[in-house]
């Protein structure tokens, strides 16, 4: 290793880093070790002009070493890559230092953070040395796609996808194919027909000739890595094994069962009904209690096991909109009656919701606002009050504790994830959240794609949203597929783990371990083998294999020792 040159490039990032990090002591200290060619500085080394700075020294420098000192490896070291590949470097001798997310942006001690952050490029320098350059492989892509869910968020990716050119398989659990949306009337806050939404995209489904539709339908088995999947499909007409490139997710949400709230009243009074029953009158025509009278007072209550500790913290979005819904579409059918709207909060995040909000208000709806973790108590009027029921609630706003009548309570039961979304998230190997939301690859750089490659998500299966937002993520999550089946090819990182078979014993280990099936095993001569496309190089195999058997291309034991010998120093 006597011919290394090394250079190491020092990000200010801002003033992310160099807040708390003395970046020129870091870059002095690094230009004194071992190998180094040249040390620099810079505030932005993402930047093009930071690119172009490491270009350039490759080339006039013959550098064949890059480490630089910057944010998680996870943000930028694709970006790095690709910079030293640009240069005619292997893209696979750049090591990245993260002195921000483990550096400064957990110190407050200027001294202690700069020394940490020489420590951490003195270890990637280290590690460096060892780097082998790595090539990568490519796979054939196969172009048809699976589809979860026949909802809009399912309908729309197979549209978009089947438009391309390129065959689908929709698999709906159910009957028929629009999810929850066949069961609202009309969508806030433009009031447009969900039925119209619906019936252009179902009639472009069906007689498309690249969609299969398979209704009744779940997948039972997923087998295989990106662009080569196997999918065994449970239909009325038995297993059907499909091959497809891709998946995408798009299982949608459950209601929440109001009965679990107890104090409502739901299921034992009998005009409490949910946001959905009443979708049901509206959809009908017709809004009357049980008794099959027009109501001369409705409460429409919200955050029904939403924004609660004991069933979900989180807010589900749709329903203050909705609500304003109702009370519009409630004065508009009987004018004369009293519509009271109880809250935590009301948010109208979406564009004309606002709007939508003061319209609301006009059309004198009363609004009256109750404490997060509190509740209102619902309970059957005396024969006195001229009322159905009386709602009992410590009002905000006043101050006061009153009572509201009502002949007719709507309660906007939240969105939750669906009782079967283990089940799928186990056959397609993703993730969920403590809510059982399926979890994306990165929350704002990466919102479609999962952690296994060629597996995305969209709709409301990743988390409560609307109409529009489910939309442009199906969309989006299409336009990651159509991207990927144009090449025809998909490339796979050269950083995965091998299986010396000469020392490979058989015992299936790793089988059992790798969390993303990406070890097969051959009956024949009873040894494990690594699916490249399918390792994501966590290493648990590596460290696992009682034989030593696996090797982590890209984490050798002697780029670790290295690694941790620098820090160490």
């Amino acid at each position: 290793m006597d011919d290394l040159k090394i250079g190491v490039y020092v990000c200010n990032c801002g003033t992310n880093i160099s807040h708390i990090v003395d970046v020129d002591a870091v870059q002095e200290y690094a230009a004194g070790l071992d190998g180094v060619k040249i040390a620099r500085s810079y505030r932005y080394m993402c930047s093009k002009p930071g690119q172009e700075m490491i270009i350039r020294d490759i080339h006039e420098l013959g550098l064949n070493r890059i480490v630089v000192a910057a944010c998680s490896p996870r943000m930028h070291e694709r970006t790095f890559r690709n910079a030293c590949k640009a240069a005619g470097l292997n893209q696979y001798l750049c090591e990245m230092a993260n002195i921000r997310e483990q550096c400064s942006w957990v110190h407050s001690d200027t001294e202690a953070a700069t020394e940490k952050a020489k420590l951490l490029t003195r270890a990637a320098v280290n590690r460096v040395r060892h780097q082998e350059p790595l090539e990568g492989l490519t796979a054939e892509m196969c172009p048809s796609t699976l589809v979860l869910g026949g909802g809009i968020a399912g309908l729309t990716v197979a549209l978009e996808l089947a438009e391309g050119e390129y065959p689908v398989f929709l698999v709906e659990k159910s009957g028929r194919l629009g999810g929850n949306l066949t069961r609202i009337d009309l969508t806030a806050p433009y009031l447009d027909s969900a039925r119209d939404l619906l019936t252009e995209r179902l009639a472009r489904v069906q007689n498309h000739s690249k969609i299969t539709a398979l209704l009744h339908s779940e997948l039972t088995k997923l087998s295989g890595f990106v662009g080569n999947y196997t999918a065994t499909i449970r239909t009325p007409g038995g297993p059907k094994e499909v091959q497809v490139g891709n998946v995408v997710v798009a299982t949608g949400y459950q209601e929440f069962d109001a009965a679990r709230i107890t104090h409502y009243g739901y299921g034992k009074l009998p005009n409490v009904i949910t946001s959905f029953e009443f979708e049901r009158m509206l959809r009908a025509g017709r809004i009357e209690t049980r008794e099959g009278c027009p109501p001369q007072y409705v409460a429409i209550i919200h955050c029904i096991g939403s924004r609660s500790r004991e069933f979900h913290g989180y807010c589900s979005r749709v329903c203050c909109m909705t609500a304003l819904k109702y009370a519009q579409e409630i004065k508009s059918a009987i004018p004369a009656c009293y519509v009271s709207d109880v809250y935590v909060d009301m948010h109208a995040f979406g564009k004309g919701c606002e709007d939508f909000y003061k319209k609301g208000s006009e059309v004198k709806t009363m609004f009256l606002m109750y404490g997060k973790n509190e509740h209102p108590v619902i309970r059957k009027a005396e024969p006195k009050d001229d009322c159905g029921m009386l709602i009992e609630v410590a009002e905000q706003l006043s101050g006061e504790r009153i009572e509201i009548p009502a002949d007719l309570v709507i309660l906007m039961v939240g969105m939750e994830a669906r009782a079967d979304s283990g089940v799928v998230a186990r056959l397609v190997n993703i993730s969920q959240d403590k809510e059982g939301w399926f979890i994306e690859s990165h929350p704002k750089l990466d919102p479609v794609a999962t952690t296994t490659d060629g597996v995305y998500i969209a709709g409301t299966c990743a988390a409560p949203k609307d109409i529009p937002d489910t939309v442009a993520q199906a969309r989006a999550a299409a336009g990651r597929i159509l991207g990927k089946i144009s090449k025809g090819k998909i490339e796979i990182d050269g950083v995965f783990a091998e299986v010396q078979e000469d020392r490979c014993s058989g015992c299936r280990l790793c089988n059992e371990l790798c969390p993303y099936s990406a070890i097969g095993f051959d009956e024949v001569r009873s040894r494990s083998y690594v699916i490249p496309a399918a390792c994501k190089a966590c290493g648990a195999c590596v460290a696992a294999c009682p034989s030593g058997a696996i090797k982590g291309r890209h984490f050798t034991d002697a780029q670790i020792l290295a690694q941790i010998e620098g820090i160490l120093a």
